[in-house]
């Protein structure tokens, strides 16, 4: 194998429904809101990466009230030592981390969502993160 995963944490969690009106319409127009994910990754030290994979909401529409729902799931990889395939850390960092951390991103996702009055929240329990990766190269 060319890393091993040492380390992974929520970074950020960010949950704000600023007004009970923003609740209400939330609640009511929930399927006028997207999900986002969002990778990015910074060298930690020599041979250690932070990978952030970011779960959010978003308004579909830019009339509709956002919300700040938000939560960064950090993974730290510690690198081979000999590792130089920079194409291979390419797809380790988009499709490998964001496929095994998912699961427990989404789950910490609806967890917040449930236990703050959306019971219909729906979230794909499966990402094509290869599909995704692809798409972006061409």
């Amino acid at each position: 194998m060319s890393y091993k995963i040492i380390a992974k944490y929520i970074k950020t969690l960010n949950f704000e429904i600023s007004k009970p009106n923003k609740f209400f319409s939330l609640t009511k127009d929930i399927s006028n809101y997207k999900f986002k994910i969002d990778i990015k990754s910074n060298r930690f030290k020599d041979n250690i990466i932070e990978i952030q994979t970011t779960l959010g909401l978003e308004p579909k529409d830019d009339n509709l009230d956002k919300i700040d729902a938000t939560v960064t799931y950090s993974t730290l990889i510690e690198l081979d030592k000999n590792f130089t395939d920079k194409k291979k850390l390419e797809e380790i960092i988009l499709v490998e981390i964001p496929n095994k951390i998912y699961p427990e991103l989404r789950k910490v996702f609806v967890f917040i969502f449930e236990n703050s009055g959306f019971r219909e929240i729906k979230i794909d329990p499966n990402v094509d993160f290869k599909k995704l990766y692809l798409s972006r190269k061409n």
